[in-house]
């Protein structure tokens, strides 16, 4: 069960209550970017934390900056590649960036995905979401083929 500190952002597991908050987060940082919200397709996930992810040996992590959540991160696994994970909902309102805490929670996604054995790492995303695509190839991952999710043109994997 994470519970974790980062400067005054308080990372810890996801729980029902928080199911509008974080669906909020990711919708407004779509918007933010031009794309869309998709309910019934790529954000379903978020709405349906507990099939997704923790009934999947997934994880989905909120991010909170005084009792506000101002962001989401998560993992679930997949058949893709090797006993993989992807990484998913990877969101931070603008409030909660510049700090560092993108990096930190990729860290601490990855130790995570490490400590419960899986050996690779998948994470989709779109261009546009340029601040992403700098951070997953800067942190080791390699761009590859095979992109799943409409929204997304790029694909990555890191290798553990």
């Amino acid at each position: 069960m994470i519970s974790l500190y980062f400067r005054d952002f308080l990372i810890r597991q996801w729980k029902p209550s928080d199911r509008d908050s974080a669906a909020e987060v990711i919708r407004c940082v779509l918007s933010e970017y031009s794309l869309g919200w998709e309910a019934d397709g790529a954000d379903r996930d978020v709405l349906e934390v507990e099939d997704f992810y923790l009934n999947n040996g997934g994880e989905f992590w909120v991010i909170e900056y005084l009792g506000e959540i101002v962001g989401t991160g998560a993992y679930y696994p997949i058949k893709r590649g090797e006993n993989s994970v992807e990484i998913r909902k990877m969101y931070l309102l603008p409030k909660a960036r510049g700090y560092g805490l993108g990096k930190f929670l990729l860290q601490q996604l990855e130790a995570a995905i490490t400590c419960c054995g899986f050996k690779q790492i998948w994470i989709e995303t779109a261009s546009v979401l340029s601040e992403a695509v700098k951070l997953y190839e800067n942190n080791g991952y390699k761009a590859a083929t095979g992109v799943e999710t409409e929204r997304c043109d790029r694909v990555y994997f890191k290798e553990l």
